[in-house]
């Protein structure tokens, strides 16, 4: 059975740590690698579309920039011969792509979902023909697979596709698996795939851990290897909490609540097209390769401790929508969340009471948010307030329901600092609760709830 290795951008900053990834690579025998974008080339290309809207003569500045990051990483650890000359041109027929979709956007003055998610998959794009054209001329034999031809199968959104299980395993495996078997290395880029119609469709951002479990699951494999730049999951965040302990092992659950709270670690929905596989997932440093990591597994962790970590996302809105008996009011709550969702505006939370339902969003969505309910807002609506000076604490752990006393003990702490909890939702998910402050408390929180769990 195959290995799914995939490789971060953090692990993909320079010459040095390519090397380094390379040479965990070749010491695999049938792994296939899915990669991110080279650290920084996504904002890159993000940047290059704006500017691109305003003045065609902001292209060559960044195609000159993406070459040289890219180039130097070959000038460095390339030796010469026809492999290097291969790789050199497949990095230039690429970056002639990104030069005339960005080019069509500026003569047009326009840009439709579709060239975003075209233009946008080339940093992975380039990731993969990089990283696979090194190995060549390192000495182990591999190639670079585009997502959408590989088989990466999803539905037809353009900006946060869902990987569809049953096309991606019946397309992609006859792909792939011919090359394992001939002792080659396959390199798919991450975040993006294909959809019904043909078109390219990403995964959201930091979706390449999503692909990568899609392509663990199309192969069958058992084991999944995430290697980022850090240990794994922690028991908080080591910039917030000196003290915080790497933990070996956690559930699907708990890393899919940590990730959604926001533990950068892992995409979101990274376990999603694992449900009901015995893949193992371990999260890996580059930089210690010889190193446990964090391991996550079906179902329980085995862990005795009721908590496993405490996550924090100081990147938090609160629109509250205030009515007489608004909370039960029949189809109110899908009105306004079928408001937003056709803005494209995700709510990341919803908690209600008689007289009021607060919306938990991103701040970028935050004031068009309130302006859409506003404009929509009938006699029931008393008024709308927005507050953008929140953060939310999450605190996850398996048996975080079975153990009595948990939520006592985690606002007794919280109580002890002097800090006030703003709101709070317990019972949503057997595996976490969360409560929200106002952002200046948020490292003590953090730390007060950490030290009563992990003194």
């Amino acid at each position: 059975m195959s290995k799914v290795m995939k490789f971060g951008g953090g692990c993909l900053r320079d010459a040095r740590s390519i090397a380094q990834a390379c040479a965990i690579i070749s010491a695999q025998k049938q792994a296939v690698v899915v990669v991110s974008a080279v650290s920084g080339v996504t904002e890159l290309l993000i940047a290059a579309i704006e500017q691109a809207k305003r003045q065609e003569r902001h292209i060559p500045p960044v195609l000159s920039a993406l070459k040289s990051r890219h180039f130097a990483v070959i000038d460095e650890l390339c030796p010469g011969g026809p492999a290097e000359k291969r790789l050199r041109t497949a990095i230039g027929s690429q970056l002639s792509r990104i030069g005339r979709l960005l080019t069509g956007i500026a003569c047009h003055r326009d840009l439709t979902p579709a060239v975003r998610a075209r233009l946008l998959s080339c940093g992975e794009r380039l990731a993969a023909r990089l990283l696979a054209g090194v190995l060549e001329c390192l000495g182990t034999r591999s190639t670079a697979l585009d997502a959408h031809l590989a088989g990466v199968c999803t539905d037809e959104n353009y900006e946060n596709a869902s990987i569809d299980r049953p096309r991606t395993r019946k397309v992609l495996r006859p792909k792939v698996a011919p090359l394992l078997s001939r002792g080659i290395v396959p390199v798919i880029p991450g975040f993006f795939g294909r959809g019904p119609s043909g078109a390219i469709t990403l995964l959201g951002r930091n979706g390449s851990d999503y692909s990568a479990a899609a392509v663990a699951f199309a192969m069958n494999s058992e084991r999944l290897e995430i290697w980022k730049d850090v240990d794994g999951f922690m028991s908080a965040d080591p910039s917030r909490v000196p003290t915080a302990r790497r933990l070996e092992r956690l559930s699907f659950a708990e890393a899919a609540e940590l990730s959604y709270f926001g533990a950068r670690i892992l995409h979101p929905r990274t376990v999603e097209p694992l449900a009901g596989t015995r893949t193992r997932v371990f999260v890996r440093n580059l930089e210690d390769p010889a190193g446990a990591g964090s391991e996550i597994v079906p179902g329980r962790s085995g862990r005795e401790e009721a908590v496993a970590s405490i996550t924090a996302n100081r990147r938090l809105a609160v629109i509250r929508v205030h009515g007489a008996g608004i909370g039960s009011r029949p189809g109110l709550l899908a009105g306004v969340s079928s408001l937003l969702g056709e803005a494209g505006i995700n709510i990341h939370s919803v908690l209600t009471s008689q007289t009021c339902i607060n919306l938990l969003l991103d701040p970028a969505d935050a004031r068009r948010g309130l302006q859409k309910i506003k404009a929509a807002a009938n006699g029931v609506i008393r008024k709308i307030e927005l507050e953008e000076r929140l953060a939310l604490v999450g605190v996850v752990g398996d048996r975080i329901m079975e153990k009595e006393g948990i939520y006592a003990r985690i606002f007794t702490a919280v109580a002890k600092e002097k800090i006030n909890v703003e709101m709070a939702a317990a019972g949503a998910s057997s595996v976490a609760c969360y409560f929200l402050v106002r952002s200046p408390d948020l490292d003590r929180a953090v730390r007060a709830v950490h030290n009563e769990f992990f003194p």
